[in-house]
């Protein structure tokens, strides 16, 4: 078998599981499945999300539901205005009797970190993970801890109780992949919620659909699907349009251009494809691009959205015509 029958297989692997793990995060996580579709694409891009949503709508269960998916070890954080740093990444500490120190691990050595009401916590203590969301590795004390791999972070926060909350630095913004809001289920979604209450499995009981080995080949599928130049430049020119977007005062930075490569390869992927279209990137520009972007203050009293911009932009920037594909 050559290595073009070989990418096929394994694109055709990796949609199968990812329609696999949709389908058993849902069995928790009901009448979401774009919610849980994106999630999983952060997953595979290796990225982190950002839930901004009102209480009780699933942020805690689609982390958990995840972790268990995977049958990896979830570590949740409830942000604080007195959590400390070494409460995120851990501290090294003497013991007198070995006569060294030791490293004791905080719970950001986790395949899923949940990062409850994220914005309730200092900027010195949320900047802890800076380093480990880009990075993947701790540094204290000079000594740098890699993470496990997959390593996601999933970070809550309520738009709405802004009482004794801090705003999330841009430096930080931009670490996270997407931001997404569940939102309220409609009124089949509830229902049906209520009716299986009793029947819905236990996050312990969920049972595990890949193991961490499996996610770091899925990440590397990903990773392979190939991306014409011309979908290089069509991504470049829309990101680039967001800095000089009427209203923007910050525009998306190159990560931001690195993200959307990443998620929209993940996409691909999911949909059995070794290769890149331009609505893998439209479909995904908004949530990746959006929350990267910092409007003017004249801006912001006019109503203006940072989904508008990125939205006019999609309209503007001339989509690359259709060539011969190489790969799947």
């Amino acid at each position: 078998m050559d290595q073009g029958q070989f990418r096929v297989d394994d694109v055709r692997d990796f949609a199968g599981r990812f329609v696999a793990l949709a389908d058993n995060v849902e069995r928790v996580i009901r009448g979401k499945r774009e919610i849980v579709e994106l999630a999983l694409i952060c997953l595979l891009a290796e990225g982190h999300l950002l839930l901004e949503d009102v209480p009780g709508v699933g942020k805690t269960m689609l982390a958990r539901s995840i972790a268990a998916s995977i049958d990896g070890r979830l570590q949740r954080i409830q942000f604080t205005p007195d959590l400390l740093p070494s409460d995120v990444t851990g501290v090294t500490v003497y013991h007198q009797g070995a006569a060294r120190f030791e490293f004791h691990p905080g719970p950001v050595f986790a395949n899923v970190l949940h990062g409850d009401e994220i914005n309730r916590a200092s900027p010195k203590t949320q900047s802890a993970l800076l380093e480990v969301m880009q990075e993947r590795q701790v540094t204290v004390d000079g000594q740098a801890h890699p993470v496990p791999r997959p390593f996601l972070v999933i970070a809550t926060q309520n738009p709405i109780d802004l009482t004794g909350t801090y705003p999330l630095p841009e430096a930080q913004l931009d670490r996270f992949l997407m931001r997404l809001s569940i939102g309220y289920p409609d009124h089949r979604a509830e229902v049906s919620i209520l009716a299986g209450m009793d029947a819905a499995p236990s996050f312990d009981a969920l049972p595990r659909v890949v193991c961490a080995a499996d996610v770091a080949q899925l990440i590397a599928v990903a990773d392979s699907v190939n991306v014409a130049p011309a979908l290089h430049d069509y991504i470049v020119a829309l990101v680039a349009s967001t800095r000089t977007a009427s209203g923007v005062r910050l525009g998306a930075s190159p990560r931001a251009s690195i993200a959307l490569v990443r998620a929209a390869r993940a996409r691909a992927a999911a949909a059995g494809r070794g290769y890149l279209v331009p609505d893998d990137v439209k479909a995904l520009a908004v949530h990746v691009l959006a929350h990267r972007l910092i409007l003017t203050p004249e801006a912001e009293l006019r109503g203006r959205t940072a989904v508008q911009s990125i939205e006019e932009a999609l309209a503007a920037v001339p989509v690359p015509q259709p060539q011969a594909r190489a790969g799947v």
